[in-house]
């Protein structure tokens, strides 16, 4: 980072160091020393419009990892990544849907019908946006419980600190790879994040080596706009149904989501 975020923040931080980026740059992330006190993450969101950095809590695949892979490990390629206002979020999903289901050789332990029977009722049709609902909690004071909540069950998580916009950004700012397995610009991800912070108010939480947390103040209470939203988030992370016991259709799926206020995502 080109700056120290003690001298914007009227809340006092940890002890931490800037993260230099994989290729030995800079790199565009604060990490915490220690783990993140109870309330430093809602305290530092909500100085967010004042000093433009967003906060993140930082997991890691494991709790006892002393690297905490990527972040401090220094595993972010803030370099490789472009801008997400140069991609088209409706247009991604479409084309993650259509790459998602279409059927390929080793598809064998789907069920009967391949991928468009997972994604029934719509099979390899695009259903195209889920709508948005109209504000009505606050999604700062959703995101500052749910990062209350979240950071009690993993007392562990380290505070990370971006200069970016929005949550959103903050992960191609800072260079996570996290979905590289399907995709290595993690702003086209950050794309269709936007887009979910002005339809459902969601914001960025938590983020591990290849998972990610939002919160969700307005989240879908209709089963048929469920639907529709678990049509994006296979489009956006297809292991979320593949890899998931719980839920290995489309529809299992959207039954979780409604009136659901966290939403995980998990890559393989």
């Amino acid at each position: 980072m080109t700056f120290d975020p003690r001298t914007l923040l009227d809340t006092p931080l940890p002890p931490g160091r800037p993260v230099a980026s994989a290729q030995g740059g800079e790199g565009a992330l604060w990490l915490s020393d220690g783990p993140a006190a109870p309330g430093l993450w809602a305290r530092i969101r909500a100085e967010h419009a004042r000093t433009g950095l967003w906060p993140l809590l930082l997991d890691s695949r494991d709790p006892d990892d002393s690297e905490l892979r990527p972040w401090a490990s220094g595993e972010l390629s803030p370099e490789d990544m472009s801008s997400p206002e140069a991609h088209d979020p409706a247009g991604l999903l479409a084309q993650w849907w259509r790459d998602h289901t279409a059927d390929e050789e080793g598809d064998e332990a789907l069920p009967a019908g391949g991928r468009a029977a997972v994604t029934a009722p719509f099979g390899q049709r695009w259903p195209g946006l889920a709508p948005g609902r109209p504000a009505g909690a606050d999604p700062g004071k959703e995101a500052d419980e749910y990062a209350g909540f979240f950071g009690s069950l993993r007392p562990h998580l380290r505070l990370g600190l971006v200069a970016a916009a929005s949550g959103a950004d903050a992960l191609a700012v800072a260079g996570w790879e996290g979905p590289v397995n399907y995709d290595n610009d993690t702003a086209k991800f950050s794309a269709v994040l936007r887009t979910w912070e002005q339809r459902f108010g969601a914001r960025v939480v938590a983020v591990g080596f290849d998972t990610l947390h939002l919160s969700i103040a307005t989240p879908p209470i209709r089963e048929e706009d469920a639907l529709l939203v678990a049509a994006e988030h296979f489009a956006f992370c297809p292991d979320n149904i593949w890899q998931n016991s719980l839920a290995q259709s489309l529809a299992s799926y959207a039954e979780r989501l409604v009136d659901s206020h966290a939403w995980d995502f998990w890559w393989d």
